[in-house]
């Protein structure tokens, strides 16, 4: 005598799958994706500044928000250019280094007074908060920086200008 046995059940694909582990591995997937998507679309370094060509850098960054009270202020031109550095509304004389004949003993320092200092072998003009100048130090808040620069061989006329802010804490 047989016996009939019954044959297996079969189920279905969809059934065999556990919800809990479906719902986690989404999950990671969309994460996964979010990261990937995020990497791709941030904006990073020297292109949150949006600086113009002839500007290579500038310090302090802009929007920084805990810079010190004595920090320079230095814009890096590209090679050939000039400029000069407006800040908070207060224009400051350009000094260019090397220019004019100062005598000077060997080790006296020399004392370019209150102003930008314009180093022309670097292109850069650097503003320091000086005891003897319109700014001894920056006060805490925010200020604004502008510098206004233009190529040399083209002449101040077709200038153009670039600003920024920094909080000082």
């Amino acid at each position: 005598m047989t016996v009939a046995v019954a044959p297996k059940e079969r189920r279905a694909w969809y059934r065999r799958i556990d919800p809990k582990l479906l719902a986690a591995s989404l999950a990671i997937a969309a994460g996964l994706v979010l990261i990937g998507f995020g990497l791709l679309t941030a904006v990073t370094g020297d292109e949150v500044t949006n600086l113009p060509a002839e500007i290579e850098q500038i310090s302090p960054v802009p929007d920084a928000v805990q810079v010190p009270q004595q920090t320079q202020v230095v814009v890096d031109l590209e090679a050939g250019f000039f400029g000069r550095l407006v800040i908070d509304g207060v224009a400051f004389e350009t000094v260019t280094l090397g220019e004019g004949s100062i005598e000077v003993e060997p080790g006296e320092q020399i004392d370019l007074g209150p102003g930008t200092i314009y180093e022309p072998g670097n292109a850069t003009l650097t503003f320091t908060p000086t005891a003897n100048g319109p700014i001894d130090a920056f006060a805490p808040g925010q200020h604004t920086v502008e510098v206004v620069y233009w190529d040399l061989e083209l002449g101040e006329d077709r200038a153009e200008d670039y600003d920024w802010t920094f909080t000082v804490v």
